[in-house]
């Protein structure tokens, strides 16, 4: 049996089917407010609790034979810092809380992870099921960028690198080498929103994996509510970091990208040209 803990959007839909594909039998903990109900359909087992009960959580998994688990979709950051009554937190999350030294995704996640594990629960990289979501390295979708996008992204990807290594965001938006905005507890999407408002049409985006980005949680990953916001903004270029960015509704988004005219680009760090100075 596979446990997941299941949050918002496409991807724990995908993961659940790709897993029973597999022939594995799922057990989902979905959140309320946050994860879809049509999960219920893909999977054997579904367990609707609030974010804090994280003895709960582990209580199904256990009675399920729950021996591996991964982790799937997005809890807003916010959340975390939002009402205690919506997130009900038990007594071994507030201990698991009142042990950390930052409340930082990875730290927090880190600790869920180490609490899983106590209960002889190994925690899944997130593409291990689905490695077929992984972005490739180059132009992902049929629009080419221009010299000045690749410009842009090339100025902002180690801007990107050293936000993410500070473990505050991991999305850059770049116009004529120049930051409109750093993404922050806000998420992916509002980031987006807020540079392409101050830059107008025409800014690339940067989205990369944290240096030391732990594959078994908070993975980056685009779909197309952020390609909605993209258009919406009228950006013009995506960079995402290569084999180690999901790109969810694969197909559907690189149509999406196409009939905006977004160019759609996957980069490897190791190769990642060195912006920073004039063009």
């Amino acid at each position: 049996m596979l446990g997941l803990i299941a949050g918002r959007g496409r991807f724990p839909i995908d993961l659940a089917r790709a897993a029973r594909r597999r022939g594995r039998r799922v057990v989902a903990v979905a959140f309320h407010g946050d994860t879809a109900p049509s999960l219920a359909d893909e999977v054997d087992e579904l367990h609707w609790l609030h974010l804090g009960e994280l003895e709960a959580l582990i209580a199904r998994f256990r009675a399920a034979g729950v021996r591996q688990a991964v982790m799937a979709g997005k809890v807003l950051k916010t959340s975390l810092f939002g009402d205690l009554a919506r997130l009900k937190p038990d007594a071994r999350a507030i201990a698991l809380i009142a042990g950390l030294r930052t409340r930082s995704d990875d730290s927090i996640l880190g600790a869920i992870a180490d609490e899983l594990a106590q209960e002889g629960i190994t925690l899944l990289p997130q593409a291990a099921l689905v490695p077929e979501l992984l972005a490739r390295e180059g132009r992902l979708g049929a629009v080419e960028p221009t010299s000045g996008q690749r410009g842009d992204i090339a100025f902002g990807w180690p801007i990107a690198k050293a936000l993410g290594a500070l473990d505050v965001g991991q999305t850059v938006v770049v116009r004529e080498r120049a930051v409109l905005a750093l993404e922050a507890i806000e998420g992916t999407d509002a980031a987006v929103a807020r540079g392409a408002a101050l830059g107008g049409p025409g800014a690339s985006v940067i989205k990369v994996a944290k240096p030391r980005q732990d594959p078994r949680f908070d993975m980056p990953a685009v779909g197309l509510a952020t390609l909605a916001v993209l258009a919406e903004g009228k950006v013009a270029a995506l960079a995402v970091e290569a084999d180690r960015t999901l790109l969810l509704d694969r197909a559907e988004l690189l149509r999406e990208a196409d009939r905006h005219g977004i160019a759609v680009l996957g980069i490897r760090d190791s190769t990642a040209p060195q912006g920073g100075g004039r063009p």
